[in-house]
Order: structure tokens, then C-alpha cells, then sequence
């Protein structure tokens, strides 16, 4: 195993070197405007399917069935929205953190969206980085917080030279081992279930009706259709008003490479998922035929089954998740990297490389701090705290957009700097608000808030926009 993984690294290591060679910071940030738009569009569909994802879909079918495909298929019209709303702005404008667009607002709304952008972006990286370290270090029997430094280093490594170059290639290399390791874990477990033809019309009901899920003649349409508008602005918000999302798509040579390219793995990724479900029903098939029960934790319902099996399965599981978190994390390093160095810090003035180099492996240690301090209060309600932070975060990047986006089309007037601090006080009161109409929907309407409370989100701060920029005239 450490053999394998040795090498992947190695590889890894070789496409780096070959690609950072007369690195510039040009290189680093937009990769000088030269990526093949082909080429991102691979990379981009192992990027956004982070380790958590790879492990965590195929469960989805024992408590949501393949209900997860309706969101899927709105992220197919989000993709578009991005593609021919957000990328012709951020092209036009030439921008490298499409945080600076909130300069139209004011330099407060600027400094505002990338304070939370770094903050959601540092825990939520943390976060989705922990649970990968966390199964290698107890597959490998090594520590956990020698796990994080290790795997960071490597990460370090590959990206501190090339940045954002370096990454179109190796996550295409990422992209392509995920998906070779997902189609031969499928056909493993098919394999097994050939003789038996254990994966049925009725295994599939079992799954939609036996694991609290309902049929789907049984489910109300106002929740496909929830699902659905949920997947749009989801990728709306998480892809396009994240610059890590992006980065990499403004690398491409012209706006119409960059659309091309976010359409068509937009496409790409219902049959990726749709793929990982079918995965989760085969695995109940499996678990259903030997006679095991099926694990407490629907995320668990994968790596129990390859950490029992080991051999074959085992290394590619590993290999997978590698791939997958690798993939996820190198790029949110370097956004952030992108995003902090683009702010105004005249002390680093006249030592641009000196500060790229700095932030980025400051950025690397702060990464590798929250992953340990994530294991060390060893607890799953912290995870999924942060988690909920995370998504919270989006929100006032929504409204803060189509504020700045509804100023660009009218007369509308900005939020001024006489009352400071007020967009950012605009921006934190928002997610509070939410919080507490969830909380009150839950426990006195029996209602739970899902994806939507993101749109909630987004529409409260750009109504206090408004009502600031209105009372400042």
C-alpha cells in the first residue's frame, strides 16, 4: 500500500516539475490565459467531488434513495447560469479574485466577501480534508497529525511553483485515477453479484422504501422540484462566487473556451454521481447476500465493505480518495493564496514572489493547525458545525453578487463608507437571521430548512444592501 502510494505521489511530483519550469506569477494565478479548455473541464470533475463526496454518495441511497439525482440535474442549468452570467463578468473585467468585482459596491464589500470567502473556504477545506487523513491514518496505522503533515507537504510541494498551472495538469491526472478506481470497484462488486443477480427491481424498492425513504410515485413533486431549483443555486453560489471554483476556468485562453468548458463538465457530473449511486445499491446487494448488517452511518456503507474486503479493493479505495482530496485541497490552497495576495498589503509591495511564497505556505500550516485541532476534540458534532458554518457563509456572497450586478444594470446607488463597517455588520447579521428562523422552524413548526435556506440567505443581505444604499443617499 505504501508503495502505491509512493508512486501516485511521484507522479504527481513529475507533472509538477514539468509544468512549473519558468513559473511566473502570472503562471500561479490565471496560468497565463493558455489552459485547453478540454483539459480543465477533465480536472474540474475530480476538483469538485471532494474525498467526503467520494465516500459519502454511495450511502446516500440507504436514507434519500436517488433523490440526490434531482439536485444533480439542477446542477446541470447552474452550470449554464455560471457559464453565460458570472464568466462573461469575470472575463470582461479581467479579474484574478473575482472578489474585487465587489469593488463596485465599495472597497468594505470587497474586504468583506474575501474575509468570508478565506474563512468559509480555510474551515470548510479543514474540514473536508480531515475525514480522508482520518481513514488513511487508520488504514496505514500511522498518526493522525503525521498523516495532515504529510499529505499538506506533498501538496505544498506540487503546488508552491506553478500554482494554478501546475493544477490543471495534475487534476486532470486525479481526475482520470478517481474515475479508473470508481468503474473497477463497480465492476469488483458486480463481479459479486453476478452469480446471484442479488441487484434486482426488488433490491432497488428494498433501498427506496425500507431505509426511510419513500417510492418515488409516493414523494411529493414539491420536493423534486425543491431538490431541483436547490441544485442551480447551489452551484450558482458554490461554484461560481467561489474562487477556488472558478480559478481554474479563467485559466482558459477566451471567454467562449471557458464556457465550453463549464458546460460540459457540468454534464459530466449526473453520470458520475449517478455512477456512485448505482455503486450504493450494488454494495447493499453485497451486504444483503453475505449476510452482514448494514452499517449505522450511510457514509460507512463503503469504506466498511473495501476495508473488509482489503487487497484490490483496499488500494483502490485508497488510491480514490487520495485522488479525490488531493484534487480538492490543492485548489482551495491556492485560491486562497490568490485571494490574500491580490489584497492591499503595501508592506509586500516590492516583494510580490516573497509574499506569494509566504501566504501560500502560511496558508498550508493554518490548514494543517484546524485538521489537528479537528482530531484532537475528536468529535463529529464539531464537523459538522463547521460544516453548517461553511454553507452559511455563502449566503451573504449571493446577495453581496447580485447587489454588485444590480448596480452595474441601473442606477441603484451604492452602500457608502460614512457608516463603517455597516456591509460587513449587513453580511454577518444575514446567516444569524437564518440560523434563528431555522431553529424556530424546526422546533415549533416541525419544518426543517434544506438547500433553501441559502437563497433566504443570499435574499436578506442584498435587502439590507438596499435599504443601506438607500438611507445613505
Amino acid at each position: 500500500m505504501l508503495y502505491i502510494l509512493i508512486t501516485y505521489f511521484a507522479v504527481l511530483f513529475v507533472v509538477s516539475r514539468l509544468t512549473a519550469r519558468h513559473s511566473t506569477d502570472s503562471a500561479f494565478y490565471h496560468g497565463e490565459r493558455k489552459s485547453p479548455w478540454y483539459l480543465v473541464a477533465f480536472g474540474m470533475i475530480g476538483a469538485s467531488i471532494s474525498g467526503v463526496t467520494f465516500v459519502s454518495v454511495p450511502g446516500m441511497v440507504l436514507h434519500s434513495g436517488f433523490t440526490y439525482l434531482e439536485v444533480c440535474t439542477g446542477f446541470i442549468v447552474g452550470y449554464f447560469a455560471v457559464a453565460y452570467l458570472l464568466l462573461p463578468i469575470y472575463y470582461r473585467e479581467n479579474l484574478t479574485s473575482i472578489y474585487t468585482y465587489l469593488n463596485r459596491i465599495s472597497h468594505e464589500a470587497y474586504m468583506t466577501g474575501t474575509v468570508f470567502f478565506i474563512i468559509s473556504k480555510l474551515l470548510g477545506a479543514s474540514a473536508k480534508f480531515y475525514v480522508p487523513c482520518f481513514i488513511i491514518s487508520r488504514m496505514m496505522g500511522w498518526s493522525f497529525p503525521l498523516t495532515v503533515i504529510v499529505m499538506l507537504l506533498f501538496v505544498w510541494l506540487y503546488t508552491r511553483r506553478g500554482g494554478i498551472k501546475t493544477l490543471v495538469w495534475t487534476d486532470s491526472v486525479q481526475t482520470l485515477c478517481m474515475l479508473v478506481c470508481l468503474g473497477l470497484i463497480i465492476y469488483n462488486v458486480y463481479d459479486i453479484l453476478y452469480p446471484t443477480l442479488s441487484v434486482s427491481k426488488a433490491t432497488v424498492g428494498q433501498i427506496l422504501s425500507g431505509n426511510g425513504t419513500l417510492p418515488e410515485t409516493e414523494r411529493p413533486f414539491l420536493a423534486t422540484v425543491t431538490n431541483f431549483i436547490s441544485g442551480i443555486f447551489i452551484v450558482i453560489v458554490m461554484t461560481g462566487l467561489d474562487q477556488d471554483m472558478m480559478q481554474k476556468n479563467l485559466t482558459c485562453r477566451t471567454l467562449r473556451d471557458a464556457q465550453k468548458d463549464m458546460c460540459t463538465y457540468g454534464f459530466a457530473f449526473l453520470p458520475v454521481n449517478a455512477l456512485s449511486l448505482l455503486l450504493g445499491v450494488m454494495l447493499v446487494g453485497v451486504y444483503n447476500y453475505q449476510g452482514i448488517p448494514l452499517p449505522d452511518k450511510a457514509d460507512d456503507l463503503l469504506t466498511l465493505y473495501c476495508t473488509r474486503e482489503g487487497g484490490i479493493m483496499l488500494t483502490l479505495f485508497m488510491v480514490g480518495i487520495v485522488a479525490t482530496s488531493f484534487s480538492s485541497v490543492d485548489s482551495a490552497l491556492t485560491a486562497l493564496t490568490t485571494t490574500v495576495c491580490t489584497l492591499h498589503l503595501p508592506s509586500f509591495a516590492k516583494h510580490i514572489k516573497k509574499r506569494r511564497t509566504l501566504t501560500h505556505l502560511l496558508i498550508t500550516l493554518l490548514m494543517a493547525v484546524c485538521c489537528i485541532m479537528f482530531e484532537r476534540f475528536n468529535t463529529t458534532s464539531l464537523i459538522d458545525a463547521i460544516y453548517i458554518l461553511v454553507s452559511y457563509t455563502y449566503g451573504p456572497l449571493l446577495g453581496l453578487f447580485t447587489y454588485a450586478m444590480t448596480l452595474h444594470s441601473s442606477t441603484t446607488k451604492a452602500v457608502t463608507t460614512s457608516k463603517p463597517y455597516s456591509i460587513f455588520l449587513i453580511c454577518l447579521a444575514s446567516p444569524l437571521l437564518c440560523y434563528a428562523l431555522s431553529t424556530y422552524a424546526a422546533s415549533s413548526l416541525g419544518y426543517r430548512f434544506g438547500y433553501e435556506l441559502l437563497l433566504i440567505n443570499g435574499l436578506l443581505t442584498y435587502l439590507g444592501l438596499w435599504i443601506a444604499g438607500k438611507l445613505s443617499r
